[in-house]
């Protein structure tokens, strides 16, 4: 790999930037000073520092942001703010998208990455990858209406996959796990039994559940654990 293309992927700098920043000797492999930004080095092997910093190579980054009111879940977006205006300008430069969609106003669990592979291979419906989310609805929901959404429920010409809903003892919340993620789909599910959500959080994808400890805005690398799923 080239030099100043290690540092634009672990958005130490811009492929540019990081010339700059080599050529003027602020960068060392295994010690030794390089000024050319072409320089071939072995990630996994040579000691790379910028300005002092060891820096560790990893391919690809994860991130779980605990996603608030108000965000698009888009990489960029000319009238609203993303979901990538709330982490790091390093991390930015990644080239991290959102794994999968929140609507704007619904809360919640967003897995940030830049591996379109693993992103693909956990969005594929042949996969059935599930996703958790907490909801409140505007009336009561009866056994009728849990065992129609339950079994699937005809959204606008598409009939959704089975699911499993939990109540709540207030029969106005509870907790609905899908396989699938059509559009508005659980606004659209609560529609099609004449009602309405006004509350909506994802708390766990595909076994990453939402660290109890981020508030609102804040975000964390996930786990070597939590990352298996993308593998």
């Amino acid at each position: 790999m080239r030099l100043d293309k290690l540092l634009s992927e672990l958005g130490k700098a811009t492929r540019s930037e990081g010339g700059k920043l080599i050529r003027s000797g602020k960068v060392t492999v295994n010690g030794e000073v390089i000024k050319k930004p072409d320089h071939k080095i072995d990630p996994l092997k040579d000691e790379v520092s910028l300005l002092g910093e060891v820096l560790t190579y990893k391919k690809f980054t994860y991130i779980m942001l605990n996603k608030p009111e108000g965000y698009v879940s888009a990489t960029d977006d000319e009238r609203e703010k993303t979901v990538l205006d709330l982490v790091s300008d390093e991390d930015r430069r990644k080239g991290l998208f959102p794994c999968g969609r929140l609507d704007k106003n619904t809360l919640g669990l967003v897995i940030l990455t830049n591996d379109g592979d693993g992103a693909h291979k956990v969005l594929s419906p042949k996969h059935h990858v599930s996703k958790v989310y907490k909801f409140e609805s505007k009336f009561p929901l009866s056994e009728n209406d849990i065992k129609a959404l339950e079994s699937g429920v005809d959204i606008g010409g598409y009939l959704t996959k089975p699911c499993k809903i939990k109540l709540y003892s207030n029969l106005t919340s509870g907790e609905i796990t899908l396989t699938e993620g059509k559009y508005h789909q659980i606004k659209r599910m609560l529609e099609a039994v004449n009602n309405k959500i006004t509350y909506l959080e994802r708390i766990s994808f595909g076994g990453i559940v939402l660290d109890p400890t981020l508030k609102r805005g804040e975000w964390r690398y996930l786990t070597s654990e939590e990352e298996v799923i993308f593998k």
